[in-house]
């Protein structure tokens, strides 16, 4: 499994996206999820959305229909 950036969203944001590719049964996970949270940025530094690189064009399809 080799890791590919989907996204970069918001911490709420990155975790319903999560939440909506799993529910299509894509794995994504979420890094960067804790960064700085001792410093109190942690909701100024975007999370990114991890999937996998052979999921990706099905992961971003998803995304962008529930954009819509």
């Amino acid at each position: 499994m080799a890791l590919i950036e989907l996204g970069r969203f918001d911490r709420n944001e990155a975790h319903i996206v999560i939440g909506l590719l799993d529910s299509e049964d894509i794995f994504a996970v979420a890094f960067d999820g804790h960064a700085s949270i001792a410093d109190g940025s942690a909701f100024l530094i975007p999370v990114r959305v991890m999937v996998d690189a052979d999921d990706l064009a099905a992961a971003r399809a998803i995304v962008e229909k529930a954009a819509r």
